[in-house]
């Protein structure tokens, strides 16, 4: 298959409206969102979504989100909109917020995982919007990438996965918030947080009071049957083995310093993933900034792409300083936790 990439230019190019077309018409195409870029089908096509699975080399039982563009397009899907997710939907949609609702018979099996439930959210970008207006379908979308790799946050990362696997890629810059959407359940009282993103637990709360985060979240052990995509481990991962390090800022820095000149004695490439503020304080050419420790969004938008760029630095191991698990920070954790498989040191013990 030949890939088509273009740049968006208008909503009325012939690209653009090409790509529309082929998702009414069952093929694949990826797209921006303020997340990451999705890979999207018609949500409604059996075939179409079995295709993304195939595509992305993704195991059958991990649900896709289904993204719509107004309100009109929820209804059929669902059966049942409570109040806690009218007002959710009120503060939060379009946004970086996937909503999960007991689903209709409409919505495929395939698309679900076999659950009786659909995970929807409606993204914050116009290019994404203006695609799924345009085919006028509801569009399940993972992240466009090869299952199990770091999500693609511009579409080059796009193309380095997927050429030659999907039918459009549409060029809309570099997504703004950079990990995926925060998911709720709303099928449970009260609503229980399956997946941190950029919609916080605190901000939540200040719309309906009351929320948990998923037991997988506070232990970090995966699940058997998931409800969100994400819920699994080892996911989100570049090639190179990825430690956590975690501890004071002194005793992570001399725990590294240690393990980077043992590595380089074994012939093992390793980067320091690490705080702007402590790079220099390193001394080493093999240190990146993932960005400010006072800044979590800053973190959480540069993360996956430094992922890829140590790939092609030929990185063997990857040793990230963790971040507070605080606002956005909790969702940034939760991807390079799992991107870890859960191997997390603990500098200082």
């Amino acid at each position: 298959m030949q890939t088509k990439y273009f740049e968006f230019t208008s909503f009325d190019s012939p690209e653009f409206i090409d790509a529309a077309k082929a998702l009414r018409e069952g093929r694949l195409v990826a797209f921006p969102t303020e997340t990451v870029y999705g890979l999207g089908a018609d949500a409604l096509n059996t075939e179409a979504v079995r295709s993304i699975y195939v595509a992305k080399g993704r195991p059958s039982d991990n649900p896709l989100i289904v993204h719509i563009a107004d309100s009109d397009m929820l209804k059929p899907l669902v059966a049942e909109i409570k109040p806690d997710a009218l007002k959710l939907m009120s503060a939060f949609w379009p946004g970086p917020l996937t909503m999960i609702m007991k689903k209709t018979c409409i919505v495929p099996d395939v698309t679900t995982g076999g659950l009786d439930t659909v995970a929807i959210r409606m993204p914050d970008n116009n290019i994404a919007l203006g695609l799924i207006r345009k085919a006028g379908v509801p569009v399940a979308a993972p992240s466009a990438n090869r299952s199990g790799r770091p999500s693609p946050t511009m579409a080059k990362h796009v193309l380095d996965d997927l050429d030659g696997r999907i039918s459009f890629i549409i060029d809309g810059g570099p997504c703004k918030v950079g990990v995926e959407s925060t998911v709720i359940d709303m099928t449970v009282e009260p609503a229980v947080i399956l997946r941190p993103g950029g919609i916080t637990p605190a901000m939540i709360r200040q719309v309906i009071g009351n929320v948990e985060l998923d037991r997988s979240l506070i232990d970090r052990k995966a699940v058997d049957k998931p409800k969100s995509p994400g819920m699994k481990y080892k996911h989100y991962a570049p090639k190179a083995e990825v430690l956590v390090v975690s501890g004071s800022y002194t005793d992570i820095a001399g725990w590294l310093r240690k393990a980077v000149s043992d590595d380089e004695k074994a012939g093992i490439k390793s980067v320091i993933l690490a705080a702007k503020e402590h790079i220099e304080q390193y001394g080493l050419n093999n240190a990146l900034s993932y960005g400010s420790i006072t800044d979590a969004s800053e973190v959480a938008s540069n993360i996956f792409r430094l992922f890829r760029e140590c790939d092609k630095m030929g990185a063997e191991k990857i040793y990230v300083e963790a971040i507070p698990k605080e606002g956005i920070g909790l969702a940034v954790m939760n991807r390079v936790e799992k991107a870890a498989g859960g191997k997390i040191i603990k500098a200082g013990e």
